[in-house]
């Protein structure tokens, strides 16, 4: 359960929405919510996509590491 406080003209205004859509207020939280997690999964999808080719594209070699933490902390 999640419990949000809105000034009563977005409340009114968004439950008109709602009734135009035939579904409840929360019905239309769910929605966007929804719609904004498949946006989101959808973009970061996207983001590995182009790294994916880019990595494939490349070619830049990744060599054998030479140092230690140690050393790379060394002052």
């Amino acid at each position: 359960n999640v419990t949000i406080s809105l000034d009563n003209d977005i409340l009114k205004k968004a439950k008109k929405i709602a009734i135009d859509k035939e579904t409840s207020f929360n019905g239309l939280i769910r929605e966007y919510i929804i719609k904004l997690i498949d946006q989101d999964e959808r973009s970061r999808q996207l983001m590995i996509d182009e790294l994916d080719s880019l990595f494939a594209k490349s070619s830049a070699v990744i060599g054998r590491k030479t140092w230690t933490r140690d050393e790379l902390h060394e002052r």
